[in-house]
Parts: C-alpha cells; sequence; structure tokens
C-alpha cells in the first residue's frame, strides 16, 4: 500500500491502523513526519505531493494506492500544481501508470469523478470524506483495502 498525504490528519490515523500490516509505503512532504514514519518501519518517500512523477515512482509495485485529498489542499508547498482537483487528478493518473491495481481516494464529492482517471482494469473506490473524523476515515479505507474486490 501506498498513502499519498500521509502527513494529514487522517494519514496519521491510518498509519496507526496499518503499522505492521507488510510494506506500507508514506509519501509526505513534511520532514518531520517523514522521520517519525520512518521510526515507525514505514517506507517513506519525501517530497512535493504535486510532482505526480515522484508519487508514481513511489507506486511501483504497490497493489493499492490510498489518495488523500486533504494533501492538496492544505497549506503545504505544491510547486507542480496548486489546483486541488489537478493535483489529485494527477496522483490517480500516476498511480494507474504504475499499474497499481486498486486505488482508494479519500476525498471531497468534487473528487470523486477523477477516478476515472484510473482507466479500465483499476480497482477503485471513493471514500466521501466530508464531515467524518479521520479515524473513522482510516477505518473504511483499511477495509477497503482488505477487501477481495471493491
Amino acid at each position: 500500500m501506498l498513502i499519498v498525504g500521509a502527513d494529514t490528519p487522517t494519514g496519521s490515523a491510518l498509519a496507526d491502523v496499518v503499522a505492521g500490516r507488510g510494506e506500507i509505503r508514506m509519501f509526505v512532504s513534511d520532514d518531520t513526519a517523514a522521520g517519525a514514519l520512518r521510526s515507525a518501519n514505514f517506507k517513506v518517500a519525501l517530497g512535493d505531493v504535486s510532482d505526480a512523477t515522484h508519487v508514481g515512482a513511489a507506486a511501483v509495485g504497490a497493489f493499492s494506492a490510498v489518495l488523500l485529498a486533504e494533501a492538496a489542499v492544505d497549506d503545504r508547498i505544491r510547486s507542480f500544481a496548486s489546483d486541488p482537483s489537478t493535483v489529485v487528478g494527477s496522483w490517480v493518473s500516476a498511480v494507474a501508470e504504475a499499474r497499481v491495481r486498486r486505488v482508494i481516494l479519500v476525498a471531497g464529492a468534487e473528487h470523486e469523478e477523477l477516478l476515472a482517471r484510473a482507466g479500465a482494469g483499476v480497482e477503485t473506490a471513493f471514500v466521501h470524506a466530508d464531515g467524518i473524523d479521520a479515524p473513522t476515515l482510516a477505518a473504511r479505507v483499511v477495509a477497503l483495502d482488505e477487501a477481495r474486490t471493491v
């Protein structure tokens, strides 16, 4: 599993739930979060979340990618794209190109249609994030990731 935006509140809650469940990769843009996640035995990619090439490279070989749109709308620096829809859409395309088999997007309803960019042969699931607390979102993501099909 690759979690893009692991340095968000939902990403932190998700890290707590998936710790110790095999190889989990975390994509973050915060140095402090990267260090803490490495200390917790996660594989960490540190970079600009709007850099689709870097996100795609981190996804190579992963079965699933969890895309946390919080990281596309918060106050972090995004040098490659600033519009949240462009950032999220580039993630979906990048992980699909990396041949991830399952994409789980955690976002507001305005981003759901971006899952179509994953293309045929990629399982997609949408978790509506508006008004839902981070632990509940994390539990929903794990249930989808562990499901036989979505």
